[in-house]
């Protein structure tokens, strides 16, 4: 057996840019990594930088067949990291029918359908679930609907998981940072408010997400803040 093969394995969504690049960039000094993304040039880049570990997919997360037959093809999962998101800026009187539908279906179900699909192998491994959540996971955000209920429900999933699968010794963890320096938040921010001194940085976010990935077996840490180190909210 080649030492890549013998190495654990993980699959990092979103991993074509922002945290979940650097997630992925990071897992791979130790893991073989499986990039999922939706970019193909974007993906091939970030599987670039993250060595010779990892490989890229190119996938649809919110195509539950082509989820399903890709996890079908693995025959070892010990990391599963739902790091995809869309962040839409809607306030309740504006947002339609179709922004709530497009923004729980890709923050909330297709993390949850994924981990349905994975989920025997990560029980095979006693492996670790990692949802990336957000500060709007507890808290309200203002004009932004859409998202912050997508959060919150997201972090539902991430409790209910975690008491249906104590007996099968599978961890899961929220994630949840600040507002950090990605080009999802530079879209929901107007660039001249845009303060990128202020914001926590992805490679912050993937050091978080090791502490939780390398925690003693006989623990795991269920719900790690990651803040600012000042809070925008009182500047």
């Amino acid at each position: 057996m080649s030492e890549v093969s013998a190495l654990p394995v993980a699959l990092v969504t979103g991993a074509s840019g922002g945290m979940g690049r650097e997630i992925a960039r990071d897992l791979a000094r130790t893991h073989r990594v499986i990039l999922v993304g939706r970019d193909a040039a974007r993906l091939e880049a970030a599987v670039a930088a993250s060595g010779a570990n990892a490989t890229g997919v190119q996938l649809d997360l919110t195509d539950s067949a082509a989820v399903a037959a890709h996890i079908g093809t693995l025959d070892r999962l010990d990391v599963l990291v739902h790091a995809a998101a869309i962040g839409e800026v809607y306030a309740v009187h504006e947002a339609e029918a179709e922004d709530w539908t497009r923004t729980l279906a890709i923050n909330v179900t297709a993390p949850a359908v994924l981990t349905k699909h994975a989920l025997s192998l990560i029980r095979a491994a006693r492996g670790t679930v990692v949802f990336l959540g957000s500060g709007a996971s507890t808290r309200p955000v203002p004009g932004s609907a859409p998202y912050c209920a997508s959060k919150h429900a997201l972090r539902a999933v991430a409790d209910v998981l975690r008491i249906d699968e104590e007996p099968n010794f599978v961890r899961v963890v929220t994630v949840a940072p600040g507002q950090t320096d990605t080009a999802m938040l530079r879209d929901m921010i107007d660039e001249a408010a845009y303060r990128a001194d202020l914001y926590i940085q992805p490679t912050s976010v993937a050091q978080a997400v090791r502490y939780v990935v390398d925690a003693p077996a006989d623990v795991q840490i269920t719900d790690v803040a990651v803040r600012p180190r000042r809070e925008i909210a009182r500047l």
